[in-house]
């Protein structure tokens, strides 16, 4: 209940450009990092997390302030960009320090990156860049991610009597969870399209399904759906009711994003 209600505050108070920041490009950059470290699943969604809110809130500041000085967007956006790894780098620090199972990423491994892609930051820039995102954030930093939907809602169906293989599922739905946010665009596209049932959605279609990109309850209960027909096809309908009565969510919309990832995994397009 606690999760669900942090999701709908969320998605009240949705910032017009959510999800700018998840570019496949930057969370393959994380991933990758995050793995190059030895950090844990949980560490690199909430990096993605942290990095998503503090650039947006970021790049709103700045253009307020552009617009009071009169400057041109184009500098402020040239010193965005200028700085922008050193605010990847410095959300994966925090996000590390965060979790209470691994080891945390320090200022020296983390300037012996930055080194290694030509940056010469010091330890003191370093650490500037972590305080300007803790005060940017305003030190709310340790946020839901959609892992955490995803394994409370298997924990829950477990809970609930509902019979699935728990090792080998929380194992390939973790696997969907890190193919979702690498496709990302290209699985919300096509579960749009399905939505309204055409192929040629407006603009203003776009701009409303921007909620149900950043929901991640929805997210969660689709790639465990997901999962289910995947390793366990007759229990799928089990699965989606018993989905359906823990969330609210529809069957239907449980369809309609299940058929979304498989379609991608399996290279298709083609609407039911």
């Amino acid at each position: 209940m606690h999760l669900a209600t942090q999701n709908e505050q969320y998605l009240s108070e949705l910032p017009q450009h959510a999800g700018s920041f998840k570019d496949t490009r930057i969370v393959e950059f994380i991933f990758l990092l995050a793995e190059q470290w030895n950090l844990d699943q949980s560490t690199r969604y909430q990096a993605v997390e942290l990095l998503e809110r503090f650039m947006i809130k970021q790049v709103e500041q700045m253009w307020e302030t552009c617009r009071g000085e009169g400057r041109s967007w184009s500098s402020v956006r040239d010193q965005i960009v200028k700085t922008f790894v050193l605010r990847l780098v410095s959300c994966v620090q925090l996000a590390s320090k965060l979790s209470l199972h691994y080891c945390r990423v320090t200022s020296d491994t983390a300037l012996k990156f930055l080194q290694s892609l030509k940056y010469s930051y010091s330890k003191q820039e370093l650490l500037e860049s972590e305080l300007a995102i803790l005060n940017t954030l305003h030190f709310h930093i340790n946020v839901p991610t959609p892992l955490a939907y995803l394994e409370l809602l298997l924990e829950v169906l477990g809970h609930n009597g509902c019979l699935l293989p728990v090792k080998p599922l929380h194992q390939l739905c973790v696997q969907l969870l890190d193919f979702c946010y690498l496709t990302r665009e290209t699985i919300y596209d096509t579960l749009l399209k399905i939505t309204i049932e055409n192929s040629t959605p407006s603009k203003l279609q776009i701009a409303k399904f921007l909620t149900v990109k950043e929901d991640f309850m929805l997210l969660a209960v689709g790639i465990i759906s997901s999962g289910v027909f995947i390793l366990s096809p007759g229990r799928w309908e089990q699965a989606v009711e018993h989905l359906n009565c823990i969330t609210g969510i529809t069957p239907q919309s449980i369809l309609e994003f299940s058929y979304a990832v498989l379609s991608r995994i399996l290279g298709s397009s083609t609407t039911p």
